[in-house]
C-alpha cells in the first residue's frame, strides 16, 4: 500500500480521471461535495486543502479530501461548511480508512456528515443521523404529487403563499442563476443579521468563507457549477439561494431571505421553485442536509444516514482525543447521562467553530 497527501491541483490525470470514474459510478457519491471541482474550490480558498491518495498494488484504490488544520487535526473538506464526505472509491470498495490515515502521518481524523453506508465511518462513529433529501428522479410534478399525498397541509399551505402574492397583484419572478452581485449581496447581509439576532456562529466572520464561495459561484460546468438564485416580488429580491450542483444533485446551502416578506415565507418558495427548476436541468434531488427544520421534515422524500466521529492514530493528540472520548462516554453512562449528553453535543458545537479557524 502507498500513500501520499497531494493538493488537488497536483493530481495527475490519470487520477482525476479515476476520481471522476469513481463518482460516476457510485450513485452514493452523486453531491456536489464528491466532485473534484469542489475539491479545487476549497483549494482556492484554503491553504490546507489536501487529498489523501491511496494506491494497493499500484492501482488506485482511492481518495479522501480533506483540511489539514493545525497540528495534524485534520477535518473534511470545506470543514464545518462540508454538509456531506466520505471516501471516493469503486462502489463496494471497504477502504482500509484506518491504515490509510496511518500512513499518511494523521494523529485525528474529526469527521461529521461522513456516509454511514461506508463501512469505516460506521464503525468509529460517535452518533448518526439524518440528511434530508428531495427526490426529484421521477420529476417536479411527480414530487409534488407523493408530498401531497404524505403532508397535505404542508402542500397546501405553500399554495396558501402563491395565492397571497397573486392576490396582492405582486409579480413574482424566480431566477435559478442569477449574477446580479446584488442577488449575493443581500444573501450575506441577511444571513449576518440572522446570525447576530440567533446568537449563531457568524460563518462569513472568517475570510475563507467568503473566497470558498466566490470560488464556486466562478464554476460553470456538465460536471459541476456554482449556483446563485433569487426570488423578486415585483422587482424586488426577497430570497436568495448560493448552493452549488453537480450533475445529478443540487445542494441547498446557504438561503436566506428578507424578513419583511415573511407573511408569504419567500425562502419556502424559492425551494420550491428551485425544485421545479433542478426537476427540468434533469437532477435527481437535491440535498438540504441535516437539521430538524419543519421545512425540510415537510418536504423532503428521504434521510441519508450520516456519522459523525473520530478516526485516531498513535500519537499525543492521538491519545488526547481517545481520552476526552472515554470521559465523555463514560459521564453519559451515568445516571446524570441527559446532562452529558448536552454536553456532547456542546462539545461538538466547540469543535465545528474550531473548524472555521484551523485555515
Amino acid at each position: 500500500m502507498h500513500v501520499e497527501l497531494k493538493k488537488p491541483s497536483d493530481l495527475s490525470e490519470a487520477e482525476r480521471d479515476a476520481w471522476r470514474e469513481f463518482v460516476s459510478a457510485d450513485p452514493a457519491l452523486g453531491s456536489p461535495y464528491f466532485t473534484i471541482e469542489f475539491a479545487e474550490c476549497c483549494e482556492e480558498a484554503r491553504s490546507d486543502t489536501r487529498v489523501l491518495v491511496a494506491r494497493e498494488r499500484g492501482a488506485i484504490a482511492g481518495f479522501l479530501p480533506m483540511q489539514t488544520g493545525h497540528f495534524g487535526y485534520v477535518r473534511p473538506l470545506a470543514g464545518p461548511l462540508g454538509d456531506t464526505h466520505g471516501v471516493i472509491a469503486a462502489p463496494g470498495r471497504q477502504a482500509d480508512l484506518q491504515t490509510w490515515l496511518r500512513r499518511a502521518h494523521i494523529p485525528v481524523f474529526e469527521f461529521h456528515g461522513a456516509l454511514a453506508t461506508q463501512t469505516p465511518f460506521r464503525e468509529h462513529a460517535s452518533h448518526l443521523e439524518g440528511s434530508w433529501v428531495m427526490d426529484l428522479s421521477e420529476g417536479f410534478d411527480a414530487w409534488m404529487e407523493r408530498r401531497n399525498s404524505v403532508d397535505v397541509k404542508a402542500m397546501r399551505n405553500i399554495r396558501t403563499r402563491y395565492n397571497r402574492l397573486d392576490k396582492a397583484g405582486a409579480r413574482h419572478e424566480f431566477v435559478m442563476s442569477d449574477e446580479d452581485p446584488e442577488a449575493l449581496a443581500a444573501m450575506i447581509r441577511w444571513k449576518r443579521e440572522q446570525y447576530a439576532q440567533t446568537g449563531v456562529f457568524d460563518v462569513f466572520s472568517v475570510p475563507w468563507t467568503r473566497r470558498l464561495l466566490d470560488a464556486v459561484l466562478r464554476r460553470r460546468g456538465d460536471e459541476f457549477s456554482g449556483i446563485c438564485s433569487s426570488l423578486r416580488v415585483d422587482g424586488r429580491i426577497v430570497a436568495v439561494h448560493v448552493g452549488m450542483a453537480s450533475a445529478r444533485m443540487c445542494q441547498f446551502w446557504f438561503p436566506a431571505f428578507d424578513r419583511d416578506f415573511a407573511r408569504v415565507s419567500p425562502g419556502l418558495l424559492m425551494l420550491v421553485e428551485t425544485a421545479r427548476s433542478c426537476a427540468g436541468l434533469g437532477h435527481e434531488g437535491i440535498e438540504l442536509g441535516q437539521g430538524e427544520f419543519r421545512f425540510k421534515k415537510e418536504l423532503s422524500s428521504y434521510q441519508i444516514p450520516v456519522a459523525a466521529g473520530h478516526f485516531t492514530n498513535p500519537s499525543m493528540m492521538g491519545l488526547m482525543r481517545r481520552g476526552s472520548a472515554a470521559l465523555m462516554r463514560s459521564m453519559e453512562a451515568a445516571p446524570e447521562g441527559a446532562v452529558a449528553r448536552l454536553t456532547g453535543k456542546a462539545m461538538r458545537k466547540i469543535d465545528r467553530l474550531a473548524g472555521f479557524y484551523a485555515a
